[in-house]
């Protein structure tokens, strides 16, 4: 061949080369650089289902890493020597999609680590537990996404239905416990199918997100619900995702109580008792979409049941000129300590019983570090909470004994799964150790 001919055709796949080798190595230059930075911060313990990559199979293709949805905003995903690997494990929340991305099923979805184990009930893939019968969707199954408890919220009633444990006329076919996101979907699926159902919930409608502080984003993706169809908030307020709905509520008219909490759940026959504050109610089938929120994770100090601590923020105004301290290192903890102290006349202790914030997301530590610069905040890591009183609370770090004043407390520490009400329903509970 002409060598004029050789170097027509070998300039532009030099050029391809050159260009996707230059584009490589800064990608995994990149990756290096964030993962190094996660170890430097103690930031390497994932806070819900994440992935774990079998190097032995993985191409190096990519795949993953640009499925991610917070890809390109954020490298959670990264290649490293040609390999997948989990470069910012706190920054990875859960979405799933890397693993129906890998063309080679290298990714498995797991909860925990090995050192950090989490509660979760056992479910099969239709969401039933070891009781035949009892569902579960949403938080309480081990899924924080309001995106993810839509769908199971779909999936276990569309499961329930296919069941064909269809009720005689003096029972429900479902009881679903809980009007949160996955109770919402599971109301809406109901109707659609033309099943009996109630939704019963303790506090307001929108369940764990009704308890965001007031203004929080909300962050979603679209969803296909029964009866409203395509459903799209990727941006949006707490109020604003309450509104919405609250319109589809009355606009299908679902069967939902507030402000009804559920005591017991009781095996009759072929079906349930329900037994609520206001009633009892027989159900073919129960539906838990009770989070975990509701129930706090306790401190377990003296003065912890004095009026002045919460688990929750409302409405930041409200500590406009006191003294607060918000315990705990997750998300819920930093925006609540970030929000109070940029009320502007505040001033905020926030106390963490770890050395480095590893379970919350990139934009709450900026939240809280730009607070601290401003001088209305106060880090104390590894601190815990010894002795709270009615006008100052007792700390310890390091062995050192702290007094702070105080006007109020906020305990952020996270939720517990409800054991004692799991235990009794008959539920099975694992700890997970980084396991599917």
């Amino acid at each position: 061949m002409d060598n004029s001919l050789v170097a027509i055709y070998a300039a532009p796949l030099l050029a391809t080369l050159l260009w996707y080798g230059r584009r490589h190595f800064r990608a995994e230059k990149q990756s290096r650089e964030v993962h190094e930075e996660a170890s430097v911060a103690g930031l390497l313990e994932p806070a819900s289902l994440h992935p774990v990559i079998d190097l032995t199979r993985c191409l190096g293709c990519g795949a993953c890493v640009r499925a991610c949805p917070e890809y390109p905003e954020h490298t959670v995903l990264g290649l490293i020597d040609n390999k997948a690997h989990l470069v910012a494990p706190t920054e990875c929340i859960g979405h799933g999609a890397c693993k129906a991305a890998c063309p080679v099923d290298a990714i498995t979805l797991v909860f925990g680590t090995e050192t950090r184990g989490i509660d979760l009930p056992v479910l099969n893939p239709n969401f039933e537990t070891n009781v035949p019968g009892v569902f579960i969707a949403g938080e309480l199954g081990g899924m924080g996404l309001i995106r993810n408890a839509l769908n199971q919220g779909v999936q276990a009633v569309q499961a329930i239905a296919k069941r064909g444990n269809t009720a005689p006329t003096k029972r429900l076919d479902v009881l679903i416990v809980g009007a949160g996101p996955a109770g919402m979907a599971a109301a809406l699926t109901a109707k659609s199918l033309k099943l009996s159902y109630r939704c019963v919930e303790q506090d307001s409608l929108g369940g764990c997100v009704y308890k965001y502080p007031r203004g929080k984003l909300v962050m979603t993706a679209p969803v296909e619900l029964p009866l409203v169809g395509h459903f799209h908030f990727r941006q949006t307020s707490k109020e604003a995702l309450l509104g919405k709905w609250t319109e589809i509520m009355q606009q299908h008219e679902l069967r939902i109580q507030t402000n009804e909490r559920v005591e017991a759940v009781e095996k009759d026959g072929d079906a349930f008792i329900v037994r609520t504050t206001k009633g009892a109610y027989r159900a073919a089938n129960v539906l838990l979409a009770i989070g975990r929120r509701g129930t706090p994770r306790k401190l377990a100090v003296p003065g912890e049941d004095l009026p002045k601590v919460v688990y929750r923020l409302i409405d930041p105004d409200q500590y406009s000129g006191q003294q607060v301290l918000v315990v705990g290192g997750g998300d819920s903890a930093l925006e609540a300590a970030a929000s109070v102290a940029e009320v502007g006349n505040t001033q905020v202790t926030l106390s963490y019983r770890g050395d480095a914030f590893g379970r919350a997301k990139p934009k709450n530590r900026k939240r809280v570090e730009a607070a601290a610069d401003r001088g209305n905040l106060k880090l104390l890591l590894s601190s815990n909470v010894s002795h709270i009183h009615d006008d100052l609370v007792i700390l310890e770090q390091g062995g050192n004994k702290l007094e702070i004043r105080n006007n109020a407390v906020i305990v952020s520490a996270g939720g517990v799964l409800p054991n004692e009400f799991l235990t009794k329903v008959g539920i099975r509970v694992d700890t997970k150790y980084g396991t599917a």
